[in-house]
Parts: structure tokens; sequence; C-alpha cells
């Protein structure tokens, strides 16, 4: 199994997760994940452990991010999902590997590359 059935696998009887063409690239609501269709796997792993990390810290609909609570709880489930899926030993791990740039790294760890910057960043990794 892939990184993204594993994680599928861990939540599927907790929460209903469903793949449909939509613009966004993720979304929750109710214990329902709706995920954008035709995005890479490696970028649906990253939405869905985001939309999961809203199930697990979220509450009430955050959609406005110009409310300062709503932009509080959309960090705290994208920290919990750089947490959960792209540890830093990980990133750490990659980089002990031989991995000197952020794609090598996102290639070796099957992570969308824009979700290790921003995990990066987290951690205070990033210097590219």
């Amino acid at each position: 199994m892939t990184k993204y059935e594993d994680l599928i696998s861990e939540y599927e009887n907790r929460l209903l997760i469903e793949e449909h063409k939509m613009k966004n690239h993720g979304l929750y609501a109710d214990g329902v994940i709706w995920l954008k269709d035709n995005l890479p796997e490696s970028q649906k792993y990253c939405v869905l452990a985001e939309e999961i990390g809203h199930h697990e810290t979220s509450s009430g609909d955050i959609l406005d991010l110009s409310e300062q609570n709503n932009a509080k709880q959309e960090a705290k489930a994208r920290r919990w999902a750089y947490e959960k899926i792209l540890p830093s030993q990980a990133i750490i791990s990659a980089m002990e590997n031989g991995c000197t740039q952020v794609w090598e790294i996102a290639e070796y760890l099957d992570i969308d590359e824009r979700f290790l910057r921003q995990a990066l960043k987290y951690y205070g990794l990033y210097r590219w």
C-alpha cells in the first residue's frame, strides 16, 4: 500500500473520505473529507493529512481565513499534518541519505514539494 492508502486506512472507520471533481484541493466538514480527484497522489496525501488535521483540531466553519480565530485553526491543522506525516526526523534522514535539494527530499519522501517547503519553515529547517 502507498502512504496515501495507509493514511486512508488508518482513518476509514472514523471518517468518510471521498475524491471528487472540485475547485479546492480538500475540504473537511462533519466527519467527511473531500479531496480533488485529479491531484498527484503525493499531493493528495498531504492534503488528506491537513484535512484530517482539521478533524482532529478544528471546530466550526473556518472557511473565512480573514477571521483571526479561523486562521489560527488553519495553522493548527497544518502543524498537525506536518507532525503526522512528515516528522522532522524523516527530513533529517533524507538529508543524511544525500538529499541536498528540496525537490530531492520531496522525491525521497514521496511528499508534495510545496508541503515540504512549508514543513521545513515550521521546523526551522528551511534554508532554500
